[in-house]
């Protein structure tokens, strides 16, 4: 009895996840954004142009921060996945497909 419980995943986890990589893109679209927003507050406020630039290369920064972010959680996630032998055909046997196998 205690294996199943330990097992059991929740109702859902699959919505959770999809609503996690959604939410991603939108993370990057608001980094950039915010970004711009800096960039030309600041050009409003200084008058130089170089400042627009400046604050939406912090929005594609902050953007690529989330990205990085993601890219780790996801490998964590899967980690140990090439042991598993439902995806360890690859593995084992490269990259030639099923086909190959009759000739």
């Amino acid at each position: 009895m205690e294996n199943k419980e330990e097992k059991k995943v929740p109702k859902h986890r699959g919505k959770l996840e999809a609503l996690d990589n959604l939410s991603l893109g939108i993370s990057i679209v608001a980094a950039v954004a915010i970004g711009f927003g800096i960039g030309y507050g600041l050009k409003q406020l200084t008058g130089y142009t170089w400042t627009l630039w400046l604050g939406l290369f912090w929005g594609l920064a902050a953007a690529g921060l989330n990205i990085y972010r993601a890219y780790k959680r996801a490998q964590k996630e899967f980690e140990g996945l090439e042991n598993d032998p439902r995806y360890s055909y690859r593995a084992k046997h490269g990259d030639k497909s099923y086909d190959d196998e009759d000739e």
